[in-house]
């Protein structure tokens, strides 16, 4: 049996959705995806490894519909996600083995913003020469932005979730325009959840911050 025997059922139709079939990479993609953000929302270390799973589903899936960019960016994904894997249960310091909540600092926004630009820019000279994406500058934008926000979840900064968002309401109407409205409907969801998890990660980083200013009698 190859490679291509075991992927070749995961790219079958199992449903239509407004007349355009649905593969079973999507429907994996959607709930793996869906389950990810909120145990992200949750500070649950079991994010990570359902985050690689849809990860791989989306390999696939975006493979298949010219979304390069967005493809290459699962790979670093799963990299990123085994450094926030580690992170989260070894990076609380001394004393705790426990991540706490933090803002990004002025240092870190200036580089992330820096790089950003940069990754937006060359990925879309890259995309435009090199494939035949349709859509070389969103799909770009929203993997420097997608990349900016995994950075900021594996150090539990709360802004991330703000990268998200952008990211979010940009990939909605994107995997819309390239017909795949399951995913676009997942994303949806993710917006919704991403706005939980602002909440949340905000009131841990509040009361994080009065521990901090409590002073011992």
């Amino acid at each position: 049996m190859t490679l291509a025997d075991i992927l070749d059922p995961l790219q079958q139709p199992l449903v239509t959705v407004l007349d355009t079939p649905v593969s079973w990479t999507e429907v994996l993609g959607f709930g793996s995806g869906a389950l990810c953000v909120w145990l992200v929302a949750r500070q649950h270390l079991a994010n990570w490894p359902i985050g690689i799973a849809n990860n791989l589903f989306f390999i696939l899936l975006f493979a298949q519909s010219g979304l390069y960019a967005d493809a290459g960016l699962q790979i670093v994904f799963i990299s990123l996600a085994a450094y926030g894997w580690w992170t989260w249960t070894h990076g609380g310091g001394p004393g705790t083995s426990v991540l706490p909540v933090r803002s990004t600092t002025r240092t870190e926004w200036a580089w992330l913003f820096a790089a950003g630009v940069a990754g937006t820019l060359g990925l879309t000279l890259l995309l435009s020469r090199a494939t035949d994406s349709t859509v070389p500058f969103w799909d770009a934008l929203t993997t420097s932005l997608s990349l900016m926000a995994t950075y900021g979840q594996c150090r539990k900064r709360v802004e991330s979730w703000w990268l998200w968002i952008a990211a979010d309401v940009v990939y909605i109407p994107l995997y819309a325009y390239k017909e795949l409205y399951l995913t676009s409907l997942l994303y949806v969801g993710f917006l919704t959840l991403c706005l939980i998890g602002l909440r949340s990660w905000s009131r841990d980083l509040a009361a994080g911050r009065r521990e901090d200013t409590v002073v011992p009698v």
